[in-house]
């Protein structure tokens, strides 16, 4: 049991360090909607600030804010009895989610802060953007696939056993 709650702490440590650094980097050295390319036509580093969920959702929502807040509470309590409800050997799991639990904690930093999220990843193809993001989304994303991974082979473990 040490073992998975090591790997949540030093995963949701890493992440919320890298993450909050990159957003505070971002803000102070970065005017609003400015953009440098990282690699021409692809991707760029672009401060962005989204009052909203993905893709902006709900950013025009009167009560977004406390809305956001309280989902991302919900959100990091559900994620940590489900990590409680773990084995000792769901360490794939484990780490997914240590993931998702560090992206969400690293938004709602930002939205008790300021009231918006910092994004500055932007993945783009010729006029196409992906909505610009962050670190802590990303740790989301990879957090979410390596769960569904998780899922199926612990799918296949129960019907070898």
């Amino acid at each position: 049991m040490k073992n998975r709650y090591a790997i949540l702490a030093a995963v949701t440590v890493l992440v919320l360090v890298i993450d909050q650094a990159t957003k505070v980097y971002i803000d102070r050295t970065m005017q609003l909607y400015q953009s440098i390319p990282v690699v021409n036509g692809l991707f760029s580093i672009t401060y962005m600030r989204n009052k909203g969920a993905a893709f902006s959702f709900l950013s025009n929502f009167n009560y977004r804010l406390p809305f956001f807040i309280l989902i991302s509470l919900v959100a990091v309590v559900a994620i940590l009895v489900a990590y409680r409800k773990l084995r000792d050997d769901q360490r794939f799991a484990a780490l997914a989610l240590s993931l998702i639990l560090s992206g969400a904690v690293g938004n709602l930093i930002d939205r008790v802060r300021l009231g918006e999220v910092i994004d500055f990843l932007d993945v783009f193809w010729q006029t196409h953007h992906w909505p610009a993001f962050n670190v802590a989304d990303s740790a989301i994303c990879v957090g979410v696939a390596l769960l569904a991974v998780d899922m199926v082979l612990e799918e296949r473990r129960q019907k070898k056993a």
